[in-house]
């Protein structure tokens, strides 16, 4: 030991300490993915962990993707709640968002051509912001009459393509309809449900995510 460091033993600890608060600081924060929905992102009746959010982070992590997966769901949510809030329901320090909006102005029987705009009004505040996007649909069942379903089913593989976005284009695809997936209400996801969903979607936020870093 040189002479300097018998004089200060405690002065090599401290370099050393800095060097490595430094390596830490130096590290890449894992990317925030925030999801922008309603009652079926928000988990409704869910725990924390069971929700989407919790089980969408999962998923990816699976993935290799050490994302951070942020709730910005409310329930009973439409597309024009989400536009009035995007602003602020959606930080800053978002790399990706999740787009899952329009369930409720389905149930709602909103103008379609409405559903559109408040969407594409989303999307453009988004691209504005330098924020990626995953498109999330909702098909629209026949029986609530067949050109309605036709014009809403039409939204989010039209805006995917004005945008370039990748589009999911039934958040309950493989769940809607199969009641050990769903709640007693029959509408929303149960933890098997959510995870279906997230494990579904895992790929498609997984590669978005990617693009961005």
């Amino acid at each position: 030991m040189s002479p300097i460091a018998q004089r200060f033993p405690n002065r090599r600890r401290f370099l050393l300490g800095l060097g490595l608060l430094t390596q830490v600081a130096a590290a890449p924060k894992a990317p925030i993915v925030t999801v922008l929905g309603d009652s079926i992102t928000a988990g409704l009746g869910l725990s924390a962990k069971d929700a989407f959010p919790a089980q969408l982070q999962a998923a990816l992590t699976k993935r290799g993707v050490s994302a951070i997966v942020r709730a910005a769901g409310v329930s009973g949510d439409t597309s024009g709640g989400g536009l009035a809030r995007v602003g602020f329901s959606v930080a800053g320090d978002t790399r990706v968002c999740v787009v899952a909006l329009g369930g409720n102005d389905l149930l709602q029987g909103v103008d379609p051509a409405q559903t559109k705009a408040n969407l594409r009004g989303i999307l453009q505040k988004l691209k504005a912001r330098g924020v990626g996007v995953v498109l999330v649909g909702v098909a629209a069942p026949p029986a609530i009459g067949a050109a309605y379903a036709r014009e809403f089913n039409a939204i989010y593989p039209s805006l995917a393509r004005e945008f370039s976005v990748p589009l999911y284009a039934n958040i309950l695809s493989g769940v809607g309809g199969n009641p050990a997936l769903l709640q007693k209400d029959g509408l929303h996801p149960n933890a098997d449900g959510a995870k279906r969903i997230a494990d579904a979607l895992a790929p498609v936020v997984a590669k978005a995510v990617k693009a961005r870093i």
